[in-house]
């Protein structure tokens, strides 16, 4: 295998991760946040943040990473349209994603302390659930469509 291959293939599996971590736990979370059932959502939100870390996070790194060193290996143009949006698109995922990290890990300890106390979820719970799901939708719509940059290169401009 040629190492253009072998940093393709790596690259192609941590996207596998990256998206399929975070769409996979974004259906967790936010299906448990309309169940209404407090241990649940302590047992969800404490496995999300793990899959963020263990999963997540380290995919988030080897993506750019192989990235770079396929473009320089196919010596693709650095200003071709489609990759500088395709960067674009994934700064600002990171940029959405960031916050989630922080919001999921004090979710994970609100409904824990809820859990154990035998309370209701408090309002902070809720207020971090909402900006949580607000910050998604673009993470989600943006990766999607470097998905799409990544497969088909079209010509945007120029």
């Amino acid at each position: 295998m040629s190492g253009f291959l072998l940093v393709k293939w790596i690259h192609i599996l941590s996207s596998t991760v990256l998206v399929g971590t975070g769409f996979g736990t974004a259906f967790y979370m936010f299906f448990v946040n309309r169940s209404g059932v407090v241990a649940a959502q302590a047992v969800v939100t404490r496995l999300v943040v793990r899959a963020d870390w263990w999963l997540t996070t380290p995919a988030a790194v080897v993506q750019p990473v192989t990235g770079f060193v396929m473009v320089y290996l196919a010596g693709y143009p650095w200003d071709s349209p489609w990759l500088v949006v395709s960067f674009a698109l994934y700064l600002i995922t990171g940029a959405c994603w960031m916050p989630v990290v922080g919001l999921q890990i004090r979710m994970a300890a609100l409904a824990k302390e809820a859990h154990e106390s035998g309370q209701p979820l408090p309002g902070e719970y809720w207020d971090h659930a909402r900006r949580w799901e607000a910050l998604g939708y673009p993470a989600f719509v943006a990766m999607l469509a470097v998905f799409y940059l990544m497969v088909h290169k079209p010509v945007l401009w120029g």
